[in-house]
């Protein structure tokens, strides 16, 4: 069975919002999420009609590591949307990753040009495979054992414990 991992955001790593705020996430925002709202789903481009794995059937896996909310999931290979994921994945076509979350708490910086947003705790609602996320080449997905650019960053991290 064909796995898409990688990670659905990494800690401290910037993202410009609309052109209005700079936004980070501090390490851990989703871990209180994670305990009290666990049903966590992977969406194809945020759209609900279109859910390719969650927690609750035990198609997807999510940590809050050192680096970043890491997932991976096992799409349905019988599925057209599953193939459509692991096809579109696989050959480095789409390989970015959103999440549908809401602040709980934040922190504001308005001293500079753009004012920057911290947040620092979040509810976690789903992440989303997407051709282009907020948070760009920061975010990853891709077919587990597959040597693609995101698996060698992936595996250079690996060597030195940092990810699963």
């Amino acid at each position: 069975m064909a796995e898409i991992s990688g990670y659905a955001l990494q800690w401290g790593q910037p993202a410009i919002i609309a052109g209005l705020f700079e936004e980070r996430f501090a390490r851990g925002a989703f871990d209180q999420s994670l305990i009290d709202n666990p049903d966590v789903a992977v969406l194809w481009a945020h759209d609900p009609s279109r859910p390719l794995a969650r927690v609750s059937n035990k198609s997807l896996t999510l940590r809050s590591d050192n680096v970043g909310l890491w997932y991976s999931f096992a799409p349905d290979e019988k599925s057209p949307l599953g193939q459509e994921a692991l096809a579109s994945v696989g050959s480095g076509l789409v390989n970015e990753v959103s999440v549908g979350f809401s602040s709980i708490e934040e922190e504001w910086d308005d001293s500079g040009k753009l004012p920057k947003r911290l947040i620092t705790r979040a509810f976690l609602g789903e992440i989303s495979i997407v051709l282009w996320g907020a948070y760009g080449k920061s975010t990853s997905a891709s077919i587990a054992g597959r040597s693609t650019r995101g698996n060698r960053a992936e595996a250079a991290m690996k060597v030195r414990g940092i990810t699963p």
